[in-house]
């Protein structure tokens, strides 16, 4: 049992809304990792960090999205930094990855510096956020199956494109590819 589609991207993407579109689109069940790692420590993602360290988080996220991969049969949704564990990558080589990618000033405008996204907080967001989506874009492209630019784009659209994609077993938009 592996999931039929499994979603990346940076902040923003649109991971969570187009992820559980699709799941909707194609009727099956959907699965965020960032989601599993919350219910099982029982605190939020912040905390997490606050508390325990990035490292720490990184571990409890490479072992939910290793679980995911093993049991999920749906859509599953990844948090936008599981891409950076060299484990997880080899363990996407064998599923059929969907990269949700988002321009900076898209990316921004809905995250809206918020203070859920952790390593979005601090001095210089703005700075954070390329910096991030610079160092993670070639892994999030590594892994991919194929990639779709959201920025502008309504998440049922983006879904309903991508579920006729799965259903047809091929790639779609494969924007900046």
């Amino acid at each position: 049992m592996s999931p039929v589609a499994v979603v990346v991207g940076p902040p923003g993407a649109g991971k969570t809304t187009v992820g559980e579109a699709l799941a909707d689109a194609l009727g099956l069940g959907f699965r965020d990792t960032d989601a599993d790692i919350v219910a099982a420590q029982g605190r939020p993602v912040t905390d997490i960090f606050a508390t325990d360290g990035e490292a720490v988080f990184r571990e409890l996220e490479e072992q939910a999205v290793a679980a995911g991969l093993a049991e999920h049969p749906g859509v599953l949704a990844l948090g936008g930094g599981a891409v950076l564990s060299e484990r997880t990558r080899e363990l996407l080589a064998a599923h059929h990855v969907v990269f949700l990618n988002v321009g900076m000033a898209e990316g921004m405008r809905r995250t809206g510096l918020s203070v859920a996204r952790p390593l979005l907080v601090g001095i210089n967001p703005r700075a954070k956020f390329k910096e991030l989506l610079e160092a993670r874009l070639p892994l999030y492209r590594q892994v991919a199956s194929v990639e779709v630019l959201t920025d502008g784009r309504d998440p049922v659209e983006v879904a309903a494109e991508l579920a006729g994609a799965v259903r047809a077993g091929t790639d779609t938009d494969q924007e900046g590819r």
